[in-house]
């Protein structure tokens, strides 16, 4: 199944058809194309080039610590990610490499790296859904993450499935509309609420 953007103005196709849905297949994901996607996140951009990211990968294939993953994941998420043949842990450092400052910027460059992998996904006819139910305590303990970093996200990667194999709840918000808001929201020139003149 597919869900592209309705948009108001032209994209790329690539980021009007990436989309998040909770429907997989079980296919495995092969391991060139997995190596693709976190290639894919190595060349995203970061503050000082620091590439604060760490990317805990399990694979169904890999049987132990694919459930020690899954169980880091809320109920609710488990329902549907448990059929994904890939489950990652985004992990943000805390501090630079360099001279073990702070890094303020540490979450947004690891999202960043996790948008660029997700695009490359779809590239590459995959689809990919991130999430924030997860246990970032249990995932700390779980796979020893130092306290200089911090797990931000989970994602379930694999290729499209049947929307039909959702519970019923899932299947009506997998095929609803897909939704922004307007750019006029958010875009702004001058001060904050005022629209810029070009949305």
């Amino acid at each position: 199944m597919e869900n592209p953007a309705i948009t108001d103005h032209e994209i790329h196709p690539l980021i009007a058809h990436r989309w998040s849905p909770r429907a997989f297949d079980s296919k495995l994901v092969e391991k060139d194309k997995l190596a693709q996607l976190f290639e894919a996140a190595r060349w995203s951009s970061s503050c000082f080039n620091d590439q604060p990211w760490t990317f805990i990968v399990a694979t169904k294939d890999d049987e132990v610590n694919y459930q020690k993953l899954l169980d880091c994941l809320v109920p609710a998420n488990v329902i549907w990610a448990q059929v994904a043949p890939v489950l990652s842990l985004v992990v943000a450092q805390k501090t630079f490499k360099h001279n073990g400052k702070p890094n303020a910027w540490g979450e947004y460059d690891a999202g960043q790296a996790a948008a660029t992998l997700v695009l490359q996904a779809t590239a590459l006819n995959l689809v990919a859904h991130q999430m924030g139910g997860f246990d970032p305590a249990k995932a700390i303990a779980t796979f020893n993450i130092p306290e200089t970093a911090r797990p931000v996200a989970a994602i379930a990667i694999g290729y499209a499935g049947e929307t039909s194999n959702l519970p019923t709840d899932l299947q009506e918000r997998e095929t609803a509309p897909r939704s922004r808001y307007p750019l006029s929201s958010f875009v702004f020139t001058g001060e904050w609420g005022s629209s810029a003149p070009f949305v």
